[in-house]
């Protein structure tokens, strides 16, 4: 029994692309589970700086923009998303209060509207009718909770995710180690 990799480059770059998005996952995830405040205004502050470039970019298309009102349009949403950058660094702890909660209550609606279609398919001679329902519920009531408190759903769902970050990093650095192994 031989464990040994062999010495095909394939096996060697999927090894190395594999230990390299481990590790990646399981240090955001640590840093989530971590320091998850901070590390949400990281994120936030990553997506400032691209809606600062948006704006930047639309900018300049209006400014090349023939003429009209496709112009100015271009011209007000290039401010619009500087602005809306700006104020985001400004103060990034309420920004990222804010994106929590918009998250929360996007994610609680769509949980809602999820369960709601659900329902429209129990008369549809599904065999699974009683799963279709409970799910149904299930996912309409998490809404609903999500609803009345989606600041607090937004954090549960952000270490939910670095939990799972952490999980799969660990699993993929082992799979990198033991890619292209024989038996």
């Amino acid at each position: 029994m031989s464990s040994a990799p062999t010495s095909n480059p394939a096996i060697g770059a999927v090894r190395t692309a594999l230990g390299v998005s481990g590790v990646l996952s399981l240090v955001i995830g640590l840093l989530i589970l971590i320091w998850p405040g901070r590390t949400a205004q990281v994120a936030v502050a990553i997506l400032a700086v691209y809606v600062i470039i948006a704006g930047l970019v639309n900018i300049a298309i209006g400014l090349f923009w023939r003429s009209g009102w496709a112009r100015l349009g271009y011209l007000a949403l290039g401010v619009l998303f500087i602005v809306a950058g700006i104020f985001s660094f400004a103060n990034l702890s309420a920004a990222t209060a804010w994106f929590g909660v918009f998250i929360g209550t996007l994610v609680g609606i769509l949980w809602i509207i999820e369960g709601v279609v659900s329902l429209t398919t129990v008369g549809h001679g599904s065999k699974a009718r009683a799963w279709t329902i409970f799910f149904a519920i299930i996912s309409i009531l998490a809404g609903v909770v999500l609803l009345f408190s989606p600041l607090l759903g937004a954090v549960t769902l952000f270490l939910l995710i670095g939990i799972s970050l952490v999980i799969l990093g660990v699993f993929q650095i082992v799979r990198a180690i033991q890619f292209g192994k024989t038996v």
